[in-house]
């Protein structure tokens, strides 16, 4: 394990507490990686749509879902959000494949939680734990999370809960900020996940492309990609927000072949909505990671 000093230098200029790992995905750099609490458990917060993902396109591997299957999403019971489906005002029918597509691109919170429905937690559980991710919990979808903060907040829908957890002269803690009562997980673990789907580990070859596109298609650059603003560098993420928990993982791949699994998680210590260096800091902290490794190889 070899830490970096820049690593606590741009969490602490952002003021944000994060925790950090990042190993190599192409076998010319084995053995070796980078870290800052690899090993801390912390929030998934929307980051539990990449376990969801991979537990899907198993069983779409083992023949027990069809993903072309279509549902219909209505508005009076999917999840609220502030993207894709969630935001419709009408019916919306769509395959199981393209609500995993929404869920990746958009964070769709309806898309996800329709699919986690099919899916099943305990599913989603047992495929991690046979995966060796023993660190890694799934309790609930947004659904569950959103119910939860409600509840926490004393308010009467999530939006009103959003602007007390945001209000930095209220003192809450909600208990989607703790890793015990949250669906929680370890930047080790997401490493580990991301490298056996990209090394087509554990997903048939169909499915490990269907990964891959989905993560490079997501469309919020201010965390990792920010860190690699460059057009031949493919960027393939999964954001997660809740507060002032912001975090991302995902797999940096370079022109030379080189392909890298970082997982940034941070929780900031003011909450307010926009926080531009806290966001700022995941590709700042995972550029300053990956370096090191391209470095140490």
């Amino acid at each position: 394990m070899t830490g970096t000093t820049g690593l606590s230098d741009v969490f602490v200029d952002a003021a944000v507490r994060g925790c950090l790992h990042a190993i190599p995905v192409s076998d010319r750099r084995a053995g070796i990686e980078v870290g800052a609490s690899p090993d801390q458990p912390v929030v998934m917060a929307s980051v539990y749509k990449l376990p969801l993902l991979v537990t899907f396109c198993r069983l779409v591997d083992a023949g027990d879902l069809d993903p072309r299957r279509q549902v219909t999403l209505d508005p009076s019971t999917r999840t609220t959000g502030p993207t894709g489906v969630s935001q419709m005002s009408d019916p919306v029918r769509m395959s199981l494949r393209d609500m995993a597509r929404s869920m990746m691109a958009v964070s769709d919170n309806a898309a996800a939680d329709e699919l986690l429905r099919r899916v099943g937690v305990d599913r989603v559980n047992e495929t991690m734990g046979g995966l060796g991710l023993s660190s890694t919990r799934i309790v609930g979808g947004t659904a569950d999370s959103l119910e939860s903060l409600v509840a926490d907040t004393g308010t009467r829908s999530p939006a009103e809960a959003f602007a007390r957890i945001g209000d930095n002269d209220t003192v809450v803690f909600p208990s989607g900020y703790d890793p015990v009562l949250s669906s929680a997980t370890t930047p080790r673990d997401m490493t580990t996940l991301l490298s056996a789907v990209w090394t087509g580990a554990v997903l048939s070859a169909d499915q490990t492309a269907f990964v891959r596109v989905l993560m490079s298609s997501q469309v919020f650059t201010a965390r990792l990609r920010s860190g690699f603003p460059f057009a031949d560098v493919v960027v393939a993420g999964k954001t997660g927000t809740l507060g002032a928990v912001r975090n991302e993982v995902g797999v940096i791949e370079f022109p030379d072949g080189d392909a890298f699994a970082v997982a940034v998680f941070t929780r900031a210590a003011r909450a307010d909505a926009l926080l531009p260096r806290a966001d700022a800091a995941i590709g700042l902290a995972a550029r300053a990671a990956i370096a090191d490794l391209r470095r140490l190889g």
